[in-house]
């Protein structure tokens, strides 16, 4: 058992092993931007909000936050309802619990590298 990280054959193949894996990478890419791991959190206390007052209190413009809620909706993070003339936005708690999964499965593999690290050195 190697204790070297995965070469590009390796990282690849752990995409065909462990789908939830490449399910995860827009939810990722999506939350890697400061401005939309805001609105995950402001979305996540304060139930369906409008865009108005997703901005309340920010300098962000409402066409970026409709940006960045585009996103984060392609993603699967958010998604939006009508509410009259209104339209609210929500969050979508499955996708980060897929992504909580994921990152599960991640530190699974680490907890095994170290592991094999620690049998090694201990030979």
């Amino acid at each position: 058992m190697s204790i070297l990280p995965r070469t590009n054959a390796s990282a690849r193949s752990a995409g065909t092993k462990f789908p939830q894996l490449r399910k995860a990478v827009p939810v990722f890419a999506a939350l890697g931007d400061e401005t939309r791991l805001r609105l995950i959190v402001l979305l996540c206390t304060g139930g369906a909000l409008s865009i108005t007052q997703l901005t309340a209190g920010t300098e962000i413009t409402r066409q970026a936050v409709t940006k960045h809620l585009k996103v984060l909706a392609d993603a699967g993070l958010v998604r939006d309802l009508r509410s009259g003339r209104e339209r609210l936005w929500e969050l979508e708690s499955s996708r980060l619990e897929e992504a909580r999964r994921s990152l599960d499965v991640i530190a699974g593999q680490w907890d095994q590298a170290l592991l094999r690290l620690k049998a090694a050195l201990e030979k």
